[in-house]
C-alpha cells in the first residue's frame, strides 16, 4: 500500500493526466495489446475505476490540486494520499499527506519540491486569465502550441521538454511534475485516419499513440530519484451514448475514469 505520507520529502512525485479518457476506452486499449508501455507499468497490468471528481477540465484539476484526485468506485470514505488542513474532513488520516496551504502544489513547494506544469488543453495555455490560472500555481509551467489538442505528435512534445527539465533540476531538489496530456482530448478523429466523427475507437488511437510517446518520460524519472507516479483521466467523454457529446455533463462516460498507482524504483527501460 502507498502511504503518500511517508514519501513526501524522499520521493519525486509526477501526476499526469490523461485528459477526457474514458475508463472503457482505456480498459479495452490496455486488453488488445494497443498500450504496451502502460501495461508494464499499471499494478497487475490493469487500470482502476474510478469516479471524475470534476465533468470538465478546469472543475476537476481544481479539485485535483485540492487533493481530491479521482475517488474509488466503491462505497467510502475513502482515505486521500493528499489533502489541505480542513476542518471535519472524513478522508484525511494517518496516511495522507497534509499540508496548511491552499493548495498541494503550493503545499510542495512549501517542502522544498520544485513544481513543473507542462499544459496540454487551453486550460493550461496561458494566452488568457483564466488560462493562467492552474499554470500559475506552479513555480515553473510551460505551454506551447506544440502540446495541445491540434498537434498531432503533441505527447513526444511535451514528454521532451519534460525530460529536458528533470535533467536540468539539481538530483537532490525533489520535483513534482504534473503533465495535463492533451492527445487524448478531442479531436481524436486525426489519430484514426479516415474516420469521419469522433467516438470510443478514436479515442483508443490517441491513447496508443500517447502510450508511444512516454517511455522516456519514465526513464528520465527512473534514472532521478524514487517516485510517486500517479496516471488518471480528469474525467471522461460522450460520444454519443444515450444522446448526450462531450463532457460537462452528467454521464457514466463521463464520470468513470482510469486510474493508477505506482512507485519508480529504478531505472525502466524504454519499449524497443
Amino acid at each position: 500500500m502507498i502511504r503518500a505520507a511517508d514519501l513526501v520529502g524522499t520521493h519525486d512525485i509526477l501526476l499526469v493526466t490523461l485528459d477526457s479518457l474514458r475508463y472503457d476506452v482505456a480498459s479495452a486499449a490496455l486488453a488488445a495489446g494497443r498500450t504496451p508501455a502502460l501495461s508494464r507499468l499499471l499494478p497487475g497490468g490493469a487500470w482502476e475505476r474510478r469516479h471524475a471528481p470534476g465533468s470538465f477540465t478546469y472543475a476537476a484539476h481544481q479539485a485535483i490540486f485540492a487533493g481530491f484526485l479521482p475517488t474509488p468506485a466503491a462505497p467510502g470514505p475513502h482515505q486521500r494520499h493528499f489533502a489541505l488542513s480542513f476542518e471535519g474532513s472524513r478522508t484525511t488520516g494517518p496516511d495522507t499527506a497534509v499540508f496548511d496551504a491552499p493548495d498541494i502544489v503550493s503545499g510542495l513547494a512549501g517542502r522544498g519540491y520544485h513544481t513543473l506544469c507542462i499544459g496540454g488543453v487551453g486550460f493550461f495555455n496561458q494566452r488568457s486569465a483564466l488560462g493562467r490560472v492552474l499554470p500559475s500555481l506552479f513555480a515553473e509551467s510551460h505551454w506551447r502550441p506544440a502540446f495541445g489538442v491540434q498537434a498531432r505528435d503533441s505527447t513526444a512534445a511535451q514528454v521532451g521538454l519534460a525530460v529536458e527539465r528533470i535533467a536540468a533540476l539539481p538530483p537532490e531538489r525533489r520535483l513534482f511534475l504534473f503533465i495535463n496530456i492533451s492527445a487524448t482530448h478531442p479531436p481524436t478523429r486525426p489519430y484514426r485516419p479516415g474516420a469521419s466523427r469522433e467516438s470510443p475507437e478514436t479515442q483508443a488511437a490517441a491513447l496508443a499513440y500517447a502510450d508511444s510517446a512516454l517511455p522516456p518520460l519514465f526513464t528520465a524519472l527512473g534514472r532521478r530519484a524514487p517516485t510517486l507516479c500517479i496516471l488518471c483521466a480528469d474525467h471522461g467523454t460522450a460520444f454519443g451514448e444515450d444522446g448526450y457529446h462531450g463532457h460537462r455533463l452528467a454521464h457514466p462516460t463521463v464520470w468513470d475514469v482510469p486510474y493508477a498507482e505506482f512507485l519508480v524504483n529504478a531505472f525502466i527501460p524504454e519499449a524497443t
